[in-house]
């Protein structure tokens, strides 16, 4: 099929140098000129190419090399910019916003809290070399939350990770292959029904509490789960 013979030869520029990470890649309608096609059987080899991990697609700005993907183990708990630093990448986040508020279904499940409970929601995005990877919604038991909230220089969770290694027993976590949608994917520059890894991770302390849950939606190229 030759949707399958253009995509071997993408990746054989890619395996060869001639196309690097983060490189954008010509425009569909030029792609197609080059391997003598239409642009239905170019999309389907770029689609194919993104299902996999080698390229990926930024809404309204075309299509990209994807650079090597972060090995991410989610029972550590490592926060976000350490697990970047260890592998010599530049992460980096923006805190949409910071609200103490009656739990949502969502936060009273994965928290364990009793009906009516509070919790901080904490919502941010994600960025390695400048690229949105990751919208996460933590939820957190008030008390754990530091004086840092709503302080975008420092992260409002800082003061928790920090505090993480002496207070953890555990760290759970599920994955989920699901689609990007709506809002998210408008924060992570991606067009609706991109693949994405959504992971709903929980931190148990010694007493056996639930202190803070994490709802992660990644773009999916971005990390490779290990541990």
């Amino acid at each position: 099929m030759q949707y399958v013979k253009i995509k071997q030869a993408i990746l054989d520029q890619i395996d060869a140098g001639t196309l690097s990470a983060r490189q954008k890649l010509p425009s569909e309608r030029q792609l197609a000129e080059a391997f003598s096609t239409t642009r239905v059987t170019l999309r389907e080899a770029l689609s194919l190419l993104e299902s996999e991990g080698a390229i990926y697609r930024e809404d309204r700005r075309g299509w990209f090399i994807a650079p090597e993907p972060l090995s991410y183990n989610p029972t550590i708990g490592l926060s976000f910019m350490q697990m970047a630093q260890a592998q010599h990448r530049e992460g980096s986040w923006q805190t949409l916003s910071v609200k103490k508020s009656l739990a949502t279904k969502t936060a009273t499940r994965l928290l364990a809290l009793a009906p009516f409970s509070e919790a901080q929601t904490i919502e941010q995005v994600r960025y390695l070399e400048r690229r949105p990877v990751c919208y996460l919604n933590s939820y957190v038991l008030p008390e754990f939350v530091g004086a840092a909230a709503g302080n975008d220089e420092e992260s409002p969770l800082a003061q928790l990770e920090s505090q993480l290694p002496l207070l953890l027993a555990t760290v759970t976590f599920r994955l989920a292959v699901k689609s990007l949608q709506g809002n998210i994917a408008q924060l992570l520059r991606a067009t609706e029904g991109t693949p994405c890894l959504v992971i709903e991770r929980r931190f148990i302390d010694k007493q056996q509490r639930v202190i803070r849950a994490d709802v992660e939606y990644w773009r999916h190229d971005v990390v490779t789960i290990e541990g």
